[in-house]
């Protein structure tokens, strides 16, 4: 007979649903696992569950809470993709990292920070990141991707094989290009997502769209290329970077067929920059006959400067073909990771035309001698390892589910906009029958605590008012709640202005 005492039962984080105090009463109807999920987020977040710390089994926390398992299983997994947890077999599901902690509290307002400071009518080079340092309960700002879904886990693990097969020698110096194996890597994903056949030695990484830009800008110049169109209405901060590089970028009109080639021809622009996949602000595909006219005037001797900066992310059908396949010695062609996987990587790339090349990689060695390695390495693997499709999968499932979120949310509460744009990408873009000024309805959207971009920001000549608005980064939930403040403010300024 064992003379060994019994153990007393463990009580650790996987004994069940007390050491949250959980109390299922608190969740709101129809919102199990967004409540469970917000409820265990936190916990990691204030340490209560610690980085290597187990959650508990699904049915016993299922049996604890007195929900189905199923409502336990769609929590848990919301935190697996956002990276925060992972399951490890018959160790159960483990807490792998935590959210970044929260914003210290603004300082009080000031009147250079107040709402209506931030939205004059012609912004300066500043702005954005103004914008961005003002404190909001619920942000739309357009171009924000989904951070939270950051695949963490794939992160790592390509990380840790990099690592592993690293040689001394890949941590010296290495071509200003980038490393052979993201070239490599992005020359394949090009080809398979966007229909550009490239040699890996024609890509040039770079640290994201506005570096391309800002090279393109330095490299031109000196080949007599001063001017480039851009679209209008058109990406506020593309003209901005132009402009800081001493680039005219005169407007070109973008009506529900893309850009008006012909309005393009009549100002002699040298070259143009666009957006044809899907153009920003306002979504819409360039079609097949511009796409034809486009051809011609740069076959003419135009340039184009093509800009894909989220044509993956599209619903309704694969993405069109990208114009540099079509015409690869007539586009500058400049795409990157932050709408795929973070803004924060700071890594894209750039394809020019055989002429314009030897200026350009002359423009990024003296720049920066090349992007980081070891982040270039990383990227690869998750390129070639598939892990980066499988992110993009999962992003365009959620985008679907928050895209028809927020197009509910706008049809209930702002039945009078128009939206626009809603095949694709990570915003949608609303026209208001208003006479107010969108800049005004920014500034008191923000005043109770919601973040949106006013439309005439980013139009050179007048146009209907409206907002751009980011769906991709926010819940249902607050995206629903988000609009309603949008029109709890068009009404009381509506009531004010008489």
């Amino acid at each position: 007979m064992s003379r060994a005492k019994p153990r007393a039962p463990e009580r650790s984080i996987t004994a069940g649903s007390d050491y949250l105090h959980l109390t299922i009463t608190d969740a709101p109807p129809g919102g199990r696992a967004d409540w469970l999920a917000g409820r265990l987020r936190q916990a990691i977040a204030d340490g209560r569950v610690p980085v290597g710390g187990r959650l508990p089994a699904t049915r016993v926390l299922a049996a604890d809470l007195g929900v189905s398992r199923g409502v336990v299983t769609e929590a848990y997994q919301r935190l697996t993709e956002e990276g925060h947890v992972t399951g490890r077999g018959r160790a159960g599901t483990v807490v792998v990292a935590a959210p970044p902690a929260p914003a210290p509290p603004s300082p009080a307002p000031t009147a250079a920070s107040a709402p209506a400071a931030l939205f004059p009518p012609a912004p300066g080079s500043d702005i954005f990141d103004a914008v961005r340092a003002a404190s909001a309960t619920i942000d739309l700002t357009p171009g924000v991707p989904d951070l939270a879904a950051f695949p963490r886990a794939d992160w790592l693990r390509a990380e840790r094989t990099v690592l592993r097969h690293l040689a001394a020698a890949d941590l010296g110096y290495g071509d200003p290009c980038g490393t052979p194996a993201l070239r490599r890597a992005v020359a394949a994903w090009l080809a398979r997502s966007r229909g550009v056949a490239v040699d890996p030695v024609e890509v040039i990484i770079v640290a994201g769209v506005s570096q391309a830009l800002g090279l393109l800008a330095q490299a031109l110049g000196p080949a007599g290329i001063g001017r480039i169109a851009v679209e209008d209405p058109g990406s506020l901060g593309v003209r901005q970077h132009l402009n800081n590089w001493g680039v005219d970028t005169p407007p070109i009109a973008v009506d529900g067929a893309g850009l008006r080639v012909d309005e393009l021809a009549a100002s002699g622009a040298p070259a143009v920059m666009l957006t044809p996949a899907h153009q920003f602000p306002t979504g819409v595909v360039l079609d097949g006959d511009r796409r034809r006219q486009l051809v011609d005037w740069a076959r003419s001797g135009g340039l184009i400067i093509e800009d894909d900066y989220d044509a993956e992310h599209r619903y309704d059908r694969p993405p069109v073909p990208a114009l540099r396949g079509l015409l690869p010695e007539q586009v500058c062609y400049a795409g990157s990771v932050s709408k795929l996987l973070a803004p924060a990587l700071r890594v894209g790339w750039l394809l020019v035309p055989a002429r314009h090349r030897e200026a350009v990689v002359a423009a990024k060695r003296n720049a920066d001698l090349g992007n980081a390695v070891l982040p270039q390495l990383v990227l690869a693997e998750l390129m070639t390892s598939g892990a980066l499709e499988r992110q993009l999968r999962l992003l365009r499932r959620r985008h679907i589910r928050r895209r028809d979120a927020m197009i509910a949310a706008l049809t209930r509460h702002l039945p009078g906009a128009t939206v626009h744009g809603a095949a694709a990408g990570l915003h949608l873009m609303i026209t208001l029958d208003s006479e107010l000024a969108d800049t005004e309805l920014a500034a008191a959207t923000l005043a109770r605590g919601v973040k949106v971009q006013p439309l005439s920001w980013h139009c050179q000549r007048p146009h209907r008012p409206g907002l751009v608005l980011g769906y991709a980064a926010n819940t249902a939930s607050d995206i629903e709640e988000g609009v309603a403040t949008i029109a709890t403010a068009l009404r009381q300024l509506r009531r004010r202005n008489g």
